[in-house]
């Protein structure tokens, strides 16, 4: 298995601003204001606000592994990808979040909001939102030592992972969707996601209209 950090190959790194420990919102405001948001103004999004979401999902909250959400054993089977289309101050392309530096890792270049919303059966959102997150899976990192009942956990893991980035989204005054309906093959082969990574869940993040 790995250091699955360390295996994403040499692509160019960019920091992600430092994280914020500390809200204007409350969590019961934010509780409230959480909704399903399937469209998006073209308004961009702050690199600063893309890192908080990565953060959400899987920052290290810590050191040195532990993360934002809970993970059986402490084994974090998650990975997190993001497709930028409107970020300030970064190209849009594919990148892998980097939790242990904050920072993103370039895997491909150019916009892919095209190629995801035909993955996903036409589901516009994609290609209108700011990003796309992309939480997938490498089971073996949890199967490995709880076997069959592993799969479960993993699954519990990403509805943990995908409820922070709503709740955090809703704390920005931003909006996201769960996705799960897609072509495992076709967001594979945007994301030249790894053989052992199987994608779970899409959650585009923009502005609301």
């Amino acid at each position: 298995m790995g250091d699955a950090e360390q295996s994403h190959g040499r692509g160019e790194t960019i920091q992600l601003p430092p994280p914020l420990r500390r809200g204007e919102a409350s969590f019961e405001e934010v509780m409230f204001r959480r909704r399903s948001t399937r469209q998006f103004s073209s308004q961009p999004l702050q690199l600063a606000a893309l890192g908080q979401l990565l953060f959400a999902a899987q920052g290290i909250t810590r050191p040195p592994d532990r993360r934002a959400v809970p993970s059986a054993g402490a084994l974090y089977p998650l990975e997190a990808d993001v497709v930028t289309l409107r970020v300030s101050g970064l190209a849009a392309g594919v990148y892998r979040y980097l939790p242990r530096s904050h920072s993103l890792l370039a895997r491909a270049q150019g916009d892919s909001g095209a190629a995801l919303t035909e993955a996903a059966l036409g589901q516009e959102m994609l290609g209108q939102a700011a990003a796309v997150l992309v939480l997938s899976a490498v089971y073996e990192r949890t199967t490995w030592k709880y076997g069959r009942r592993g799969v479960q956990y993993v699954h519990f893991e990403v509805g943990c992972a995908a409820q922070n980035v709503h709740l955090q989204a809703a704390a920005l005054g931003l909006g996201t969707v769960f996705i799960g309906a897609f072509h495992d093959d076709q967001v594979v082969r945007i994301l030249r996601l790894e053989r052992d990574e199987v994608p779970l869940c899409l959650l585009p993040v923009g502005w609301p209209v």
